[in-house]
């Protein structure tokens, strides 16, 4: 079952030609090989590039090992490039690639040659080999599926399709197992001996216990606020260990840098700054969140807000958390502060969204506690609610757009409404 991942490879095609190392990143197994060495090398075929003058090379598979070395690859490269015509080079997983930096950079400077590349590891971005890029690097995130991308192959309707969504995920491959328990077994071996395995590997994790345990922690507590430090105390009550903070850090950056989970940082509305801690997790595939807890705590409220989450960050979308600091008179006529909680601010340009995740609205309190925080910005920009259970898109009393969760997920200019 094939899934066209159009908008990753619309990005690839506008980027063609452009003198940069065009640079897909994301977590393994999301898509990232089948889009430059099915989908892109495709459609350049079918715009009659010569074959011969298409590059490419997995660095994962083990009958390619020996290219793992720089002084063997580009040698073997630049005898390849036997003309003037136009080359395309596709390196799939090319953090193997030894001293990878200037071996781009070699290649991006020769005027013939268009250089694609995959990357599994946030540190394949860090500052360090960004700045060795000397401006070189043109990225493109990738993502498990949408929903969208999901229901377009989905068999059956939109609610089973939500249903099996944030059960098992967006991880394209799940669809070559048509039963639950192959499903599950295929998420929960992933995660064990793709994805823990890698990370204990490249960082050298010592102590793979406590590591594991942390996993568990943050797996169980998607979109709650959270820190080195509270996380170190939760150790300490619940599991009655002693780990630093900075031990915690260490393994919270390595999930990060694996594109396991994603973070978002606290944001004053009115004060315009960022609070550093705590921050909110989210999984970046909550099948693989769900297998790591043995499919155990599906809470679908919690679902729903990291699924938004997800296609926010797909959407280009730099989100926050709100914070909006206010004072209120107490019963006994003394002010109060309390901070009012906005689930997602989101920037891109000149545009600012703010957004709520309600899974449901059935009484007026809720619907005020959910719009509360939206009320009191101090600003213009649009706000919005998103239900799963709210009937149809709408623009309440307040101006506030409460959006049907399917409306959004479904239409990519639903934020245009």
């Amino acid at each position: 079952m094939e899934v066209r991942r159009d908008s990753y490879l619309n990005r690839l095609l506008e980027k063609r030609g452009n003198g940069l190392v065009k640079v897909v990143i994301g977590m393994r197994r999301c898509g990232k090989s089948y889009l430059l060495f099915k989908l892109f090398k495709e459609r350049l075929l079918a715009e009659q590039v010569a074959e011969d003058h298409i590059i490419e090379t997995s660095f994962d598979d083990y009958e390619n090992q020996k290219f793992r070395d720089p002084e063997v690859f580009y040698p073997y490269v630049k005898e390849r490039i036997s003309d003037k015509g136009q080359y395309y080079v596709l390196l799939d997983e090319v953090q193997l690639l030894g001293e990878f930096v200037p071996v781009l950079n070699g290649l991006a400077r020769k005027s013939n040659v268009d250089v694609y590349v995959t990357g599994s590891n946030a540190k394949f971005l860090s500052s360090d080999v960004v700045t060795e890029f000397r401006g070189r690097g043109d990225v493109v995130h990738m993502y498990p599926l949408t929903f969208a991308e999901y229901m377009s192959v989905y068999p059956g309707d939109r609610l089973d399709g939500w249903r099996d969504y944030v059960l098992y995920g967006g991880l394209p491959l799940i669809f070559s197992f048509p039963t639950p328990e192959g499903k599950s077994a295929f998420l929960k071996s992933l995660f064990e001996e793709t994805y823990i395995a890698d990370i204990i590997g490249r960082n050298n994790v010592r102590n793979r216990e406590e590591f594991e345990e942390l996993l568990n922690i943050v797996s169980s507590s998607v979109g709650s606020l959270t820190n080195p430090h509270k996380l170190s105390k939760t150790f300490q009550s619940v599991k009655n260990k002693t780990i630093s903070q900075t031990t915690i850090k260490r393994y919270l950056d390595y999930l990060r840098d694996s594109f396991l989970v994603d973070s978002a940082i606290q944001y004053d509305v009115k004060g315009r700054k960022y609070i550093d801690a705590p921050l909110k997790y989210y999984f970046t595939d909550l099948g693989l969140r769900n297998a790591r807890l043995n499919f155990r705590q599906v809470e679908e409220t919690h679902a729903m807000e990291n699924v938004i989450f997800n296609e926010l960050k797909f959407r280009g979308l730099n989100v926050d958390v709100g914070v909006v600091p206010i004072s209120e008179k107490s019963k006994d006529g003394k002010s109060v502060r309390k901070r009012l909680e906005i689930d997602f601010v989101c920037n891109q340009g000149s545009k600012r969204y703010y957004i709520q995740s309600a899974f449901a609205m059935y009484e007026e309190a809720k619907k005020q506690q959910e719009q509360r925080p939206l009320m009191r910005t101090g600003d213009a920009f649009k706000k919005i609610i998103i239900s799963k259970e709210v009937l149809g898109t709408f623009y309440n009393d307040d101006g506030v757009l409460v959006m049907n969760l399917f409306d959004f997920l479904l239409n990519p200019d639903s934020l245009s409404f």
